[in-house]
């Protein structure tokens, strides 16, 4: 992922960004497909920036889309080349859009969806300052078993998931908040019934919620502004 990376941008509501929230777009899709999100929920987190980069890479499946890493669906270790091949250029991005709204790395939420929850968890639970949050939409952890060795922290994590995704199966929810457990990093989950790969508006409501109460702005205590 060396080619520099971008993508659509939503202002703060309140005009000043007290928070970013950055999201990654599907497999075949790109940063347009999830900016809209932000507008639906300015009202909830009227103090974050918005921003949705498109995938540095062409989708070979979809030619008008973008990837985060190539999928053939045949091997089963290409998620995991994938993610850390694709890793640096994300943190790169994280890094310079925290710096242009002069936030520090834990005021950062990553909202993923499909292959974009895959890159939201394995660069998310490995920054140098854990995000404030990881919601993740219809995806999946991708190699469990070195999480607990190269996790940097525990951030708070909602995952959301279509009971009948046909694309990534509801088995890997459950798979991915059994090994997070296993890690120590406590994850909440929520199964939308009905639903297959995609966000209905009770995910994208609970996804809100989830995001306004991890970037409620921090306030001193009396004790320790009074020592201070």
């Amino acid at each position: 992922m060396s080619q520099q990376i971008d993508g659509p941008r939503l202002a703060p509501a309140s005009g000043v960004a007290k928070s970013l929230v950055v999201f990654l777009h599907g497999y075949g899709a790109d940063g347009n497909d999830l900016i809209a999100i932000g507008r639906e929920w300015a009202r909830s987190l009227p103090d974050a920036a918005f921003v949705a980069p498109h995938a540095p890479e062409r989708c070979m499946a979809s030619p008008a889309g973008r990837q985060w890493f190539p999928l053939t669906f045949r091997d089963p270790d290409e998620r995991r080349r994938g993610v850390i091949a694709a890793r640096p250029g994300l943190d790169a991005f994280l890094d310079a859009e925290l710096a242009r709204h002069g936030l520090g790395g834990d005021r950062l939420a990553l909202v993923g969806f499909s292959q974009g929850t895959m890159m939201a968890l394995h660069v998310g639970l490995r920054r140098a300052t854990p995000p404030a949050a990881i919601l993740g939409y219809s995806g999946m952890l991708v190699a469990p078993e070195v999480l607990q060795s190269e996790a940097t922290g525990k951030p708070p994590i909602l995952l959301v998931h279509g009971e009948r995704d046909d694309v990534i199966p509801v088995d890997a929810l459950f798979a991915a908040t059994d090994a997070l457990g296993a890690a120590e990093i406590p994850a909440e989950w929520h199964l939308s019934p009905g639903v297959g790969h995609g966000i209905d508006p009770e995910g994208l409501r609970q996804g809100g919620a989830f995001l306004a109460s991890a970037l409620k702005p921090r306030r001193t205590s009396l004790r320790a502004a009074s020592q201070g």
